[in-house]
């Protein structure tokens, strides 16, 4: 059963300081829950889908990619007006804007029974994180899987 969620975003990170965080925290299984695994340019490659599984199966450490939880091409969209009107880049971006959280939270973890997720897990693995990209939490939708893992499996949740 899970004890303990963690959270991590890559942007602002090196690889070194990435996979370092994952393994010092624990971490057993990493759950991808990005629409898109894959990252333009050479600066993040790192967590491009295949090159993130082989890393982190070589330092013996899960990989899961949960696509339900990966928020729909629309409600992207909906940041991305945001972020234009307030003249912000998505890397720049230190907070999700209310009406990507209200339909992230209606359209995708309305949906998401983290029961059965909790269930289809292996029974010995202690420490998950959730990742996207952003660097800033609450400028991603981790942030709001993450409370919601914390409301109904009642756990700790850290940001590495």
């Amino acid at each position: 059963m899970v004890e303990l969620v963690y959270t991590t975003g890559v942007y602002g990170k090196t690889e070194s300081r990435f996979f370092d965080q994952i393994e010092n925290a624990g971490i057993q299984l990493f759950c991808d829950i990005r629409q898109r695994r894959g990252v333009r340019g050479s600066q993040y490659r790192f967590v491009n889908s295949t090159y993130l599984q082989h890393a982190l199966s070589d330092r013996g450490i899960g990989y899961r990619y949960v696509a339900q939880l990966a928020p729909t091409r629309e409600i992207r969209e909906a940041q991305h007006l945001i972020d234009q009107a307030q003249g912000i880049g998505k890397r720049a971006r230190n907070e999700l804007g209310e009406e990507f959280k209200r339909r992230y939270v209606e359209e995708i973890l309305g949906r998401f029974d983290t029961d059965a997720f909790s269930r289809s897990l292996d029974p010995n693995v202690r420490r998950i994180v959730l990742f996207c990209v952003e660097g800033q939490p609450k400028a991603c939708h981790r942030s709001l899987v993450a409370e919601r893992l914390q409301l109904d499996w009642n756990v700790p949740v850290e940001n590495l």
